[in-house]
């Protein structure tokens, strides 16, 4: 393998078993849904969760699930990908972008999207008897929903590397939380990885995709904000805040 692909593939191994590690991710038994849109985000984290599958001290099961929104696209890249990791692959085609842009015509799509994926996403993975949900979210998404809670609802919060759904008996986990998108892009392009093409009529519209040139904007002008932010999630004092 080329030098270039083995750095590449070392850093990203060793910030997901350091996520693994802290946060008690995957243990022994478990049997682990990938949510796989077909983007970069979750096809690295599909690649890295099948390679660790192999050599990890624990036993654990994987399954990938897409969920297609009627856009009529192509996931025979896909498929072929999931074979060669020797990991099942479950499509579930729904209308639900002919639901959310067509019928609901939504102000606000990428709300009423998430919970409906959110949903059908939860309600596979329980009937593949899985307990577990991995979700591609990195590390920039962790500190641009910090900011956008801050921005948008004055609050303080952002979504957890782990978090146990009680109504449906499921965990939802997230590797790739130490994992920068630069680095994920880079080694996509690098390793060659088959993406699909995000098709959403929203996509790159949205006060999330603001925030984030904002967010870019600040690194541009406060060399190692990005760090100080999202070491900031870690390292939190309760009794400076006004509560």
């Amino acid at each position: 393998m080329p030098k270039t692909k083995t750095r590449f593939r070392y850093a990203l191994e060793q910030k997901l078993g350091q996520a693994i590690g802290d946060f008690n991710l995957i243990q022994d038994g478990d049997r682990i849904a990938i949510g796989l849109s077909g983007g970069k985000d979750s096809v690295i984290l599909l690649w890295l969760l099948a390679r660790l599958q192999k050599k990890a001290p624990v036993d654990f099961h994987l399954t990938a699930i897409t969920l297609d929104m009627g856009w009529g696209l192509d996931y025979s890249a896909l498929d072929q990908f999931c074979r060669q990791l020797q990991i099942p692959l479950h499509i579930e085609y729904t209308n639900m972008g002919h639901l959310i842009f067509e019928e609901r015509k939504e102000k606000n799509p990428c709300s009423l999207c998430a919970r409906l994926r959110r949903g059908a996403l939860n309600n596979l993975a329980r009937q593949l008897h899985c307990n577990k949900i991995a979700l591609a979210h990195h590390a920039d998404d962790a500190v641009i929903t910090l900011l956008m809670s801050m921005f948008y609802t004055g609050r303080l919060t952002t979504f957890r590397p782990s978090t146990y759904m009680s109504r449906q008996d499921l965990w939802v986990i997230r590797p790739l939380v130490y994992i920068r998108e630069a680095v994920i892009e880079e080694a996509v392009t690098t390793l060659n990885l088959p993406i699909v093409k995000n098709t959403c009529p929203a996509s790159g519209i949205t006060k999330r995709q603001e925030v984030k040139e904002i967010l870019a904007d600040l690194e541009d002008k406060i060399p190692g904000v990005f760090s100080r932010l999202l070491g900031s999630l870690q390292n939190v004092e309760i009794n400076q805040f006004w509560i």
